[in-house]
């Protein structure tokens, strides 16, 4: 039976888990994997916090130093999260020749080819399951599942917070900022919430899952980025009488034109599979030109699913002694043949606030006209004797004309203000 030790470079929620389930499923894996595990030590700075999750006393590290001199060690987990100390951590177990398991996807995102340089030189295993989409196997099914496939998109939501947030939003009826706070009371949204909802988490994991899909370094810069703080309840509910979920989604596409990948707001046909994932859930949807689609479901974060991936990659690394590393160039800066297409191809969700007057809707309608923009639902909602709502949802077109007709539509002096615009996808 093989045998392996493990260490663990933080105790916090993900650490926590991961200690659990190494041991007490450590007979369960005996049986089931034919490795043994152990749990050689941990870096935990509160030390009462670690011996009541029981750890030994004498199998707390106070330094990376004693952790990586340890010849008990085979593979190091790190859960500290940020790239500053976890970086120097990391760095330092790769160059002792231990193994690292990491649940950092920005670590990863922004340092993927360092890393994996040093993990080369030493021949040693960097595994990363756990980055992206909490308990879904989503990296291992990319390395391993789809290897018959030309991979033509991905898309997910990639992100717990704010995909709660917008379930609290929709269902509710609730304000962003409501629902935020809630978010935030339950645990789901960090004091300072940026990451999330600002778009940087799902970032840095679509950048990991795009280079891996497409075969080809998807650096985080060629990644548009844009986040939930300016959604609109009012968007939410009139999406939601036409048909539309609203949805944070990563979106990655190989096209002709070249790679597409986007991280907005989203209105989804409540009949696709990814509008009925709601809560702190997550979800991705592949295509491949083989298998057609495929959608892959679960818990996004939490100490036992988050920690369940970090376990799957130290069984993987504890089993085999030939490691994955990536089939494409994998630089800082990516492949510079690689192309990017920057005019993205969508339909739009778009509402106006108008002057409630006869001719209004046929201006409007003028503007798509003239713009070669080809109208595929309209609904004008009164509001008082001076105002009302138009909502338009385009069919297929570039942004590069939506981005005309909105300048032109300001310059009409029946339209008020452009109050919300939203991508959509099929």
């Amino acid at each position: 039976m093989k045998k392996a030790g493990v260490a663990i470079l933080g105790l916090g929620v993900v650490g926590g888990g991961t200690y659990q389930i190494l041991t007490e499923k450590r007979e369960y894996f005996k049986k089931t994997q034919g490795v043994d595990l152990t749990v050689e030590c941990v870096l935990e700075k509160n030390v009462e916090r670690a011996i009541s999750l029981g750890v030994e006393k004498e199998k707390i590290a106070t330094s990376i130093e004693e952790v990586v001199s340890n010849p008990n060690v085979d593979i190091v987990v790190e859960v500290i999260g940020g790239t500053g100390v976890a970086k120097t951590f990391v760095t330092m177990a790769l160059k002792s020749g231990k193994t690292v398991v990491t649940s950092n996807k920005e670590l990863f995102a922004k340092h993927w080819p360092e890393l994996e340089e040093e993990a080369k030189k030493m021949n040693v295993g960097l595994f990363f399951e756990a980055s992206c989409v909490g308990g879904v196997p989503i990296i291992r099914t990319l390395q391993e599942g789809m290897q018959a496939n030309k991979i033509l998109s991905i898309k997910g939501i990639i992100n717990g917070t704010t995909n709660y947030i917008l379930t609290k939003m929709a269902n509710e009826g609730s304000s962003y900022e409501e629902a935020l706070k809630e978010a935030q009371r339950l645990g789901y949204a960090e004091f300072n919430p940026t990451a999330d909802v600002e778009g940087f988490d799902a970032t840095y994991k679509l950048s990991i899952l795009s280079s891996l899909a497409f075969n080809k370094k998807i650096c985080i810069e060629n990644v548009y980025r844009e986040g939930i703080t300016g959604v609109n309840k009012e968007d939410i509910a009139y999406g939601k009488e036409m048909g539309y979920t609203l949805k944070l989604l990563g979106i990655g596409k190989d096209t002709e034109k070249g790679v597409e990948v986007r991280v907005h707001p989203t209105f989804v046909k409540n009949d696709n599979p990814l509008a009925s994932v709601n809560d702190s859930f997550n979800a991705v949807h592949l295509v491949g030109d083989s298998v057609g689609e495929i959608m892959l479901y679960g818990r996004g974060a939490g100490a036992l699913p988050t920690g369940s991936a970090i376990v799957s990659d130290v069984i993987f690394a504890a089993k085999y002694d030939e490691y994955f590393y990536a089939c494409f160039e994998n630089n800082e800066k990516g492949n510079k043949e690689t192309k990017f297409a920057s005019d993205f191809t969508s339909k739009y969700y778009i509402r106006l606030s108008v002057a409630d007057k006869a001719g209004v809707l046929s201006k409007v309608s003028g503007v798509f006209a003239k713009g070669s923009l080809s109208i595929s639902e309209v609904k004008q909602v009164s509001l008082d004797e001076d105002k009302a709502q138009i909502i338009i949802i385009t069919h297929l077109c570039n942004e590069s004309l939506i981005k005309k007709a909105l300048e032109k539509l300001k310059t009409l002096e029946e339209v008020y203000e452009v109050k919300g615009v939203i991508r959509m996808e099929d």
